[in-house]
């Protein structure tokens, strides 16, 4: 295991709202220091970095298009330079669309597929290149993927491809001690879930869980945070699926 937490260095891509800025704020609190990627909100990107701050860690903000290799490059180089080295990587950045098959506007599928497919690859790539030993590799999917409803099936089938990446990627880092799991929370309350469920989903949602809620962004860094860490460091090529029970 290369260090403690009090020295690890990680990067989290959509690190400015929803899941990934709960990741940051968690990370934060156990003491690393964390580049804050982000698509196109500097201000809500500084705010993560605000509250990065004072939790206790150190953080700066980095401005990448996840699907752009050489912008994830730079933002890589840029934690090595700042930070002296990379440990944790989680990527928690994604886009939603939701429509039936039948009425799918295929630019609207293709620019989702860029963000959540091509931007997952793109980000693993760049992780499996330089992130140093006893060091891991999270990546958030969706339980869309075993939880099937109406109008769920392009962003579905996105999320369906980042889980190919777990199990994949451990095997051919074999000999590195580089953990590469994928969180798949259910219904969680962020911006992007508001953006795509009505008040009647989200209360459908809430109730096929035992808890009869939706999960909260700090659940979810809680168990990204236990998988980053060396007591996580055993589950490897896993996807978790972090719903409340509805799946």
């Amino acid at each position: 295991m290369s260090t403690e937490s009090g020295s690890r260095v990680a990067i989290v891509t959509g690190g400015s709202r929803g899941i990934g800025r709960g990741i940051v704020r968690r990370l934060a609190a156990q003491g690393y220091s964390i580049v804050v990627g982000y698509a196109s909100n500097a201000g809500e990107a500084a705010a993560a970095v605000g509250e990065a701050l004072l939790a206790g860690g150190k953080a700066i903000a980095f401005q990448a298009d996840v699907a752009d290799e050489t912008a994830v490059a730079a933002m890589f180089a840029e934690a090595e330079s700042q930070f002296g080295g990379i440990d944790v990587v989680v990527h928690s950045a994604a886009a939603a669309y939701a429509a039936p098959i039948a009425d799918i506007d295929l630019g609207e599928l293709d620019a989702l597929h860029r963000t959540n497919i091509r931007g997952p690859f793109v980000v693993a790539q760049q992780a499996a290149r330089r992130v140093r030993r006893g060091g891991a590799i999270v990546l958030l999917s969706s339980s869309a993927t075993v939880l099937i409803t109406p109008s769920v099936g392009p962003y579905a089938a996105s999320k369906a491809a980042v889980e190919t990446i777990p199990l994949t990627l451990a095997r051919e880092l074999r000999g590195k001690d580089v953990s590469v799991n994928a969180i798949a929370p259910g219904l969680t309350a962020t911006d992007m879930l508001y953006a795509v469920q009505t008040e009647e989903s989200l209360k459908e949602g809430a109730a096929l869980s035992p808890y009869e809620r939706i999960g909260q962004p700090d659940e979810i860094a809680a168990l990204t945070a236990f998988l980053a860490s060396p007591e996580g460091h055993w589950i490897n090529g896993q996807t978790i699926h972090a719903n409340g029970g509805i799946a």
